[in-house]
């Protein structure tokens, strides 16, 4: 016994309802692995930088450099790792610990790479914890730039916000990485040194 024509048309939806599922399942998995991918792939570049640092990796003639990564308002897509070679090393300073540097990227530092994030994933929000005080954020309007660096010899990550030389005791760094459907992904680093690839949210303490 055949199938009838009603038959067959609905187990052609049935079967077009289940494929759509799976495709839509499938999809949203892949968007939330390349996610959590890129989150690991931004606290590796952390890492390296804290590594060129704390190394005091050679730059041509410039000795005991500092890196760091720059995050900056308007450039949601890409960061940079820099080497912290401006202002250069103080003539009269002739101890071997010294360096050049403030820990703010500028145009006169080494732009070391620019890495674009890519496949529809941006950095939605960038923030910076005050000893004792709130979170200030690119979302709050209290930051338009963020740079982490890291020098030897102190194993610490220096946090700087708005690329301003005021010393200003920041605690902890956090970014936002958001995909497009939404989903998002957690990063900080803390002035200890402790980087987190995948964290919950922005520590509060």
């Amino acid at each position: 016994m055949g199938f009838t024509l009603v038959e067959m048309v609905v187990v052609l939806g049935i079967i077009a309802a289940v494929t759509g599922i799976a495709l839509t399942s499938q999809n949203s998995f892949n968007k939330t692995l390349i996610l959590a991918n890129t989150a690991y792939d931004i606290a590796l570049t952390f890492r390296s930088a804290e590594s060129f640092g704390l190394s005091s990796r050679a730059l041509g003639s410039t000795a005991n450099a500092g890196y760091g990564l720059h995050f900056q308002r308007g450039a949601s897509e890409s960061f940079i790792l820099f080497a912290d070679i401006w202002p250069p090393t103080d003539l009269s300073c002739t101890r071997p610990d010294c360096k050049p540097g403030d820990h703010i990227y500028s145009t006169e530092d080494k732009l070391v790479q620019t890495y674009v994030l890519g496949n529809g994933i941006t950095i939605a929000d960038f923030c910076a914890l005050p000893d004792q005080q709130q979170w200030q954020c690119l979302s709050t309007g209290d930051l338009n730039a963020l740079d982490v660096s890291f020098s030897r010899p102190n194993p610490d990550a220096f946090i700087t916000a708005n690329s301003s030389t005021f010393v200003t005791s920041y605690t902890k760094a956090c970014l936002v990485i958001m995909a497009g459907n939404g989903a998002s992904r957690f990063v900080s680093v803390a002035a200890s040194g402790e980087i987190i690839a995948e964290a919950p949210g922005c520590p509060t303490s």
